[in-house]
């Protein structure tokens, strides 16, 4: 029987520092009423000590996940990790939580997909599951923003959020899991969603830095427009691909960047605000972590044989949506 790849497990992480839109009015020209109306954000989790990093909280996590779902690490096959804030560009944040969570000598890899990347992985995942070629695999998003927000640019550091979300993935023959998925991308995209410095083209130097080029760089106005049509046409087309109307679809989990893209997403679905999963408010945007860390914060209200439409948007441009039949 053809196999699928059930998420049978799923935890979430969040820093305990909260930073407040009126904790931002302080550092830049900004208020509660601007943030709330334009973004939907009142506050973002910030991951605060010495040498703590994107792969500390994608382990929190993880072992959250393993402890919930009674799983010996030694039994992981695999661990993908979504992020675009790895701790370093090598050693890979997938390898670094292996060995903080006491999962020994296995696969273990990144995805830099930016805020599409959790679908990315997930669609990476699933597919060693269908082969039958591994039977448990740890799918993370997980993003350290604040490590590249420039709190002196208001258009950005109102924005992000630091958290991480972990999903394990296991094989079933029942109709269930991740039924199917498309993703897509345009490079044309480069420029108005970027963090220029730090990569091969542009090496840190005096200049880079100087520059601002290691922190997020946004032209909202462009990305704004291309992710309300780009992230909207994805969930139509998965749901025409597999037959499913409005009243079919139990929920829509979105990446959390902006509620009025959220609000045209639904929309365009045909559903409406009570089958949108919602947690911008306390999160911001937390790039590769939003979709688990929204799986996580709703999944005491989600039901076996579920129909979830998972869709993101991201810098690039990255976008994507997944169906996924909830399987426990």
């Amino acid at each position: 029987m053809k196999l699928k790849a059930a998420i049978t497990g799923i935890h979430g992480y969040v820093p305990e520092d909260i930073l407040t839109n009126e904790d931002l009015e302080k550092l830049v020209d900004t208020n509660d009423e601007w943030i709330t109306s334009r973004t939907g954000i009142k506050e973002r989790h910030i991951l605060k000590g010495e040498g703590l990093a994107t792969s500390y909280m994608a382990s929190e996590a993880v072992k959250g996940l393993l402890a919930k779902t009674g799983t010996d690490p030694k039994d992981i096959d695999l661990v993908i990790c979504a992020t675009v804030t790895p701790d370093y560009m090598f050693p890979s944040t997938a390898n670094l939580v292996c060995t903080q969570c006491g999962i020994p000598a296995i696969g273990s890899f990144d995805i830099l997909a930016a805020c599409s990347g959790f679908l990315y992985a997930l669609s990476v995942g699933s597919q060693f599951i269908e082969s039958a070629r591994y039977k448990k695999v740890i799918v993370i998003g997980a993003d350290k923003m604040s490590a590249i927000v420039d709190y002196t640019d208001r258009t950005t550091c109102v924005l992000f959020g630091d958290g991480a979300g972990a999903v394990l993935l296991e094989p079933t023959t029942e109709n269930e899991g991740v039924m199917d998925f498309i993703l897509k991308s345009d490079g044309t995209g480069e420029n108005h969603l970027i963090m220029k410095g730090g990569g091969s083209r542009y090496p840190a130097s005096h200049e880079t830095v100087d520059n601002r080029w290691h922190n997020i760089h946004q032209e909202g106005p462009s990305v704004f427009k291309f992710a309300v049509t780009n992230m909207a046409d994805v969930s139509a087309e998965i749901m025409e691909k597999n037959n499913l109307t409005g009243e079919d679809v139990a929920w829509l989990v979105p990446h959390q960047a902006n509620k009025r893209i959220i609000d045209a997403t639904a929309r365009r679905m045909g559903i409406g605000d009570e089958k949108v999963m919602l947690n911008i408010q306390r999160y911001g945007n937390t790039t590769a972590a939003t979709i688990p860390l929204c799986l996580f914060d709703y999944q005491n209200q989600l039901k076996k044989g579920d129909n979830l439409i998972l869709a993101a948007f991201g810098g690039g441009f990255t976008w994507g949506a997944c169906y996924v039949k909830w399987a426990i």
